[in-house]
């Protein structure tokens, strides 16, 4: 017969009880956070499960790429009308200058797409062009992390991370969302591109390239399984008595995550990164292994994009460039001077490997259920700069386009005007952009909210329409 006081033993039993009470209830309620399982469903059916959001940093130009103007070849070398005074970012405008690449029909819909971009060409028929883009800014920085996350200013969540805080993950072995960087670095301002603002910060990307495996994956030879698997229980179970102590630390809840997540990666994504396991018929498709270094190193990028969503990563980031340089259009798509050199460079770096990954997902069926996106920041003016052979930026005027699941191939939303100054007809902003891609992933724009600072705050603020004549 037990020697301790009734009363003491049932303190201590109570204590106990509760102690271990408490573990469970924070397993239950952060289980799904470190483990990467499904939140809450869609507002609706979706069209899409996952997004391939491809991205040109430095202002790629929609008048070299995919806004044909058959007045601005007209009228080549003359002053533009209503626009001899205009100073735009770096200063004074000369005349009208064509492109120097000529634009031809392409697919059965005979869309008029720039010559520099001939593969890409191949896919006009299943790519939504809308070509009233508007940005807020003429400033790149800005300009990228308003494009990703709907602000010109820092500390709000990527498009990525609010899809991953919506919809959860589809996978338990690897990361929600991704971004993946050019091997010529980070696009203007960085990380703000996929941070994750103010929600919750398991919702960041990940950020991998092929040229950059994840670091520290891989378990050193010397601690055994046997030890990794305890080390990690022990952990688990400090880490939990933290979080009970410590509620409502959302930073300690990713870093949970992070390390629930890590032991899963360790099988998993080595393989998923090991692009020797692809054939050569892949490789050359892509041109993985092309003379041109920087080309392969995209190409390597846009193959490991497709393994990714072929494993069932929710959101992937793809970065065709990075910052700007010393010089002008080198690293980017800011071609303020030599439009002609620099995009001769930059063409044939982004056009045979993305179109071998929009080739290759449809090929394998991936379009059934992936929504692609192409992005730049703002676009280029239809003038020269004043004393160069560039374009200066743009932020009335530039393109993007959609393709894949939910999308009606071979049509366009809005125009700008005959010189492509100005978007004109149906204007649109990144707030109805992403309204349009939040409704293809079966999300109400208005409904995702956070609550932050006394607001319930959106990726689209307080704006936003989908574009419907983009949706299948």
């Amino acid at each position: 017969m037990s020697t301790v006081p009734l009363d003491l033993a049932r303190r201590q039993f109570l204590n106990r009880m509760t102690t271990g009470l408490t573990g469970v209830a924070l397993a239950r309620l952060l289980g799904a956070d470190l483990l990467g399982a499904p939140a809450p469903s869609p507002h609706f059916a979706p069209k899409a499960k996952q997004v391939l959001q491809i991205f040109c940093p430095g202002g790629a130009s929609h008048l070299d790429l995919w806004d044909h103007k058959p007045l601005l070849e007209k009228f080549d070398g003359t002053p533009m009308p209503g626009g001899e005074t205009e100073v735009t970012f770096q200063g004074k405008n000369g005349n009208l200058m064509k492109s120097p690449w000529p634009f031809a029909p392409a697919g059965r819909s005979g869309k008029m797409i720039s010559t520099l971009l001939p593969h890409l060409a191949g896919h006009v028929d299943d790519m939504a062009f809308v070509h009233s883009m508007t940005s807020r800014t003429n400033t790149h920085g800005p300009g990228c992390i308003a494009m990703n996350t709907g602000f010109t200013r820092e500390g709000f969540p990527s498009a990525g991370s609010w899809v991953s805080y919506g919809l959860g993950s589809l996978n338990e072995n690897l990361p929600t969302f991704v971004a993946i960087q050019d091997l010529r670095g980070e696009p203007p301002n960085g990380k703000a591109n996929w941070g994750n603002g103010f929600i919750p910060a398991q919702h960041q990307a990940v950020t991998l390239a092929a040229h950059q495996p994840l670091r520290n994956l891989a378990r050193p030879a010397e601690i055994s399984d046997t030890e990794e698997t305890g080390t990690r229980e022990f952990l688990r179970g400090i880490n939990a008595e933290h979080a009970a102590a410590h509620p409502g630390n959302d930073e300690l809840r990713a870093r949970m995550a992070a390390y629930e997540l890590a032991a899963k990666m360790q099988l998993t994504a080595p393989a998923v990164s090991d692009l020797s396991r692809e054939p050569a018929h892949v490789h050359a498709l892509y041109g993985t292994d092309d003379p041109n270094s920087l080309k392969a190193a995209y190409a390597r990028n846009c193959l490991l994009a497709r393994r990714l969503l072929e494993q069932g990563v929710r959101y992937v980031s793809l970065y065709c460039a990075s910052r700007a340089s010393a010089v002008d259009g080198l690293l980017n798509w800011d071609a303020h001077k030599t439009l002609r050199a620099d995009y001769d460079r930059h063409g044939p770096i982004f056009d045979q490997p993305t179109a071998a990954l929009l080739t290759d997902l449809k090929q394998r069926g991936l379009l059934a259920d992936t929504l692609v996106l192409w992005c730049t920041e703002f676009g280029r003016m239809p003038t020269h700069q004043e004393g160069t052979a560039g374009r200066d930026h743009n932020p009335d005027a530039f393109t993007t386009w959609l393709m894949g699941a939910g999308v009606k191939g071979g049509v366009s939303h809005g125009a700008t005007d005959d010189f492509g100054r100005r978007s004109v007809q149906e204007v649109a902003t990144v707030y109805d952009f992403y309204a349009t891609v939040l409704h293809l992933l079966g999300l109400d724009h208005e409904k995702l909210t956070y609550y932050h600072n006394g607001s319930n705050r959106r990726l689209t603020d307080v704006h936003g329409h989908v574009l419907e004549r983009l949706l299948a």
